[in-house]
């Protein structure tokens, strides 16, 4: 697709790193919107928002480089080129919910409370985040030459592979986010416990990424098995963790 937005002399814009930060920019604004609603201190997400990001990219940056360790051992100044993807949401996820949890204990905003309104934001920053990695034509598909809706990526620099029909997995994925924004929206409205949009969501997108990895042709992000990738690994074990936590939480705000 088009990996670099444009150049000015030295100055090159990826259209990676933008929608990332576009993405970023409106799930912030999205969130501070909601804890005006809720009489939650703006300033606090907006820390909150920033403390967030940089731990995810750190996280989700080492989780791949973890992956990769024998490219990045041989090539240690790749770690840093952070625009040509390689970044893995679980690794960010990792690190950025006990930065937040630290965070939100810290200046008593009431974790669940404080993770519901944020919920709504990483879906629709993620939605935004994979379309940026089709751009750069990381996290692509298996080949799909069949398939009437398959994507042939062209611009050699792009990180996928060149001239071949390919399942859009980053697509798949954005539109599931995307549709996971929307039931969260609508779930906001009827919402009867705190937590339950945090965990509706790790649920959603613990099941969409276990699909979406199914149709995935870069070898680059690990496997446990030859049939089980590592994300889909850490999918089952979200996917537990959020039911424990929905029956937990609904359990305890009945009790309450």
């Amino acid at each position: 697709m088009h990996p670099i937005l444009f150049r000015i002399g030295p100055l090159t814009i990826h259209t990676y790193g933008l929608l990332m930060a576009v993405g970023f920019l409106i799930g912030l604004g999205l969130a501070v919107r909601q804890a005006r609603k809720e009489s939650i201190p703006a300033d606090k997400i907006i820390d909150l928002g920033f403390y967030i990001l940089l731990t995810a990219i750190i996280g989700s940056r080492l989780g791949f480089i973890l992956i990769n360790a024998s490219h990045y051992i041989k090539n240690p100044l790749d770690i840093f080129k952070i625009w040509e993807g390689g970044l893995v949401f679980y690794g960010g996820v990792l690190l950025a919910v006990p930065t937040a949890i630290w965070y939100v204990k810290k200046n008593g905003l009431g974790i669940w409370r404080t993770a519901d309104v944020f919920a709504p934001s990483i879906a629709i920053g993620h939605a935004l985040g994979r379309l940026g990695c089709f751009f750069a034509g990381c996290c692509y598909g298996k080949t799909a030459e069949t398939l009437p809706w398959a994507v042939t990526f062209t611009n050699p620099e792009s990180l996928a592979q060149i001239g071949i029909p390919l399942h859009p997995t980053q697509l798949y994925e954005s539109a599931g986010e995307f549709i996971n924004f929307l039931i969260l929206i609508a779930l906001r409205k009827n919402k009867s416990f705190n937590g339950q949009l945090f965990m509706t969501y790790l649920l959603l997108y613990s099941v969409l990424r276990f699909i979406v990895e199914s149709f995935r042709g870069d070898v680059s992000r690990g496997f446990i098995t030859p049939q089980l990738s590592v994300s889909q690994g850490i999918s089952i074990l979200m996917f537990l963790i959020a039911v424990a936590g929905l029956i937990v939480l609904r359990h305890r705000n009945s009790r309450a």
